[in-house]
């Protein structure tokens, strides 16, 4: 299974595995079929949202392991 880093884009981690949407609504970003959403990394959209992208990017890393 690929490995999720702040680096990995948006649109690469929803077409890895749809299921981790939840993550990313969770934290507010509720335009995921935005074309710019998609490209936008990990740690951009954590950091317009507020969010801290080594604990989303634990949880993703987690969710993924679990499948």
């Amino acid at each position: 299974m690929a490995q999720i880093t702040k680096d990995t884009l948006i649109g690469e981690i929803l077409n890895l595995d749809a299921s981790t949407a939840p993550f990313f609504l969770e934290m507010g970003m509720h335009c995921l079929g935005c074309p710019a959403s998609r490209g936008e990394s990990l740690a951009e959209a954590c950091m317009v949202h507020g969010v801290d992208p080594d604990v989303l990017v634990e949880k993703l890393n987690a969710h993924l392991a679990d499948k």
